[in-house]
């Protein structure tokens, strides 16, 4: 399946030619080392794939006794895996390197060696506990990795040409029609339910069977668990409740996680560390409140103050409706005819969020709850542009599930903010149209902010 970012690997080798190593950070089971496989395949006229996941000691062991000695290091790994090496035509792929930190330390020897190109794929790469005691390397270009946004949803459904029209709207500020945006959200509901999951798409692709497509997805989800008991340490338990409760918690109106939900007593301080953790571990989206939509948001979070996404929509289905540890085809179908009322505005804030993140945005939302009617409003998440000037940074983007809504808050944040903001959004699941220096954008559009 076609992936946006192999044109990034294919960018960062004519730009670094062998000067960089590239990480590909992200959850597992989103791709990483099928497309660094797929990439060095194309690309390289031969290629070796470390595994530190399951390598042997005996491999490991070559990191520690040889880096002083690199034409050594090489006969070894060429030997062991019976792979001719090239120079300036060899990827090495470290694979889940953060098993192995000092395979990662060894890039910065590697690279100055100059022979050979190193791809490096990680999850939970970023924990402070995987770091300990190796030198970091500079030497060391970040690329992180998504689940398969909805463009590269419809083209693993071999549709090449509906986004190149939804892309021509969004530029031009105009609908696509009744036709186009009834068969544009068809498609994005298929996608909100299957998730950008490879595996789950590539069984969606061969099956149009929702029920086994759920059962690939909840088999992620127990690896995911199964990851945060393995790797996550002293905030493992922590951890697990937080990421067992996300549904619990979107549900609600406002959707921000209530940590005495998990413990009466609890405080927000007390998972602070867990929070951080599962939002390294890109299994999770964190939202910040920020206190004043002015030019840093993050110069104004509250940190005490937050709402929890999951990273994949289709995973936050499956993980939501699980009381009898797999999704109703009902549930499927309520979802797919847009008759889903209980829930809907969970589904459809969490695909927004995962949208926007996909986009490169930071998170954040406002809230207020003063006393005072005009101060208290709720704004679903804040955007800022990517250049910032002295006025007018700041977007704000309301997102609405139903077809009757009201703007009570988003007019009264305009009116009290107006300095501060740009263009303001309504996301939701009808046509575009702009009114009352508002964008209406139908919610398959999210993506192109």
């Amino acid at each position: 399946m076609k992936r946006k970012i192999y044109a990034e690997l294919v960018k960062w080798k004519e730009q670094t030619k062998g000067k960089e190593a590239l990480l590909i950070d992200g959850a597992r089971r989103v791709g990483k080392s099928y497309i660094a496989t797929q990439f060095a395949q194309e690309n390289y006229k031969s290629y070796i794939l470390i595994d530190f996941n399951q390598v042997s000691e005996e491999i490991k062991n070559l990191f520690n006794n040889y880096l002083d000695n690199l034409d050594d290091l090489f006969l070894y790994l060429s030997n062991y895996y019976n792979v001719k090496l090239y120079k300036r035509d060899t990827l090495f792929i470290f694979d889940e390197v953060q098993q192995f930190p000092r395979a990662r330390s060894a890039i910065k020897y590697l690279v100055a060696d100059g022979r050979y190109d190193y791809i490096e794929t990680g999850s939970l790469i970023s924990i402070k506990e995987n770091v300990t005691d190796i030198l970091i390397p500079s030497e060391e270009r970040h690329l992180k990795m998504y689940p398969m946004d909805f463009e590269e949803f419809l083209w693993a459904l071999n549709n090449d040409t509906l986004m190149d029209f939804i892309k021509e709207c969004f530029k031009n500020k105009k609908p696509l029609g009744n036709i186009l945006h009834r068969k544009a959200m068809d498609y994005f509901r298929k996608y909100m339910i299957v998730g950008g999951m490879p595996q789950a798409v590539l069984e969606y692709v061969n099956t149009q069977d929702f029920n086994q497509v759920d059962q690939i997805k909840r088999n992620i989800l127990n690896l995911y668990r199964d990851d945060i008991k393995k790797h996550a340490g002293k905030y493992s338990l922590k951890a697990q409740d937080v990421f067992d409760n996300i549904p619990s918690q979107l549900q609600k109106h406002e959707k921000k996680f209530h940590i005495t939900s998990i413990a009466k007593e609890a405080k927000t301080r007390d998972y602070e560390d867990a929070f951080l953790w599962l939002n390294d571990a890109m299994l999770i989206n964190n939202c910040y409140n920020t206190t004043e939509p002015s030019l840093g948001l993050s110069l104004n979070r509250d940190n005490s103050s937050l709402k929890c996404y999951m990273a994949d929509t289709g995973l936050l289905i499956s993980h939501s409706f699980d009381e009898k540890g797999l999704t109703t085809e009902e549930i499927y179908k309520k979802i797919l005819f847009d008759k889903l009322e209980y829930n809907g505005g969970m589904i459809i804030e969490n695909i927004v969020s995962q949208m926007l993140v996909t986009s490169n945005h930071k998170l954040y939302f406002y809230s207020n709850s003063s006393k005072e009617s005009q101060d208290r409003m709720e704004i679903d998440f804040l955007i800022a542009k990517q250049r910032i000037t002295s006025l007018h940074n700041i977007s704000p983007i309301e997102v609405k599930s139903g077809r009757n809504y009201t703007l009570t808050s988003l007019n009264k944040f305009m009116n009290k903010y107006k300095e501060y903001l740009d263009m303001a959004y309504i996301i939701h699941t009808s046509d575009l149209k702009v009114e009352n220096k508002i964008i209406y954008l139908p919610i398959y559009m999210t993506g192109l902010l």
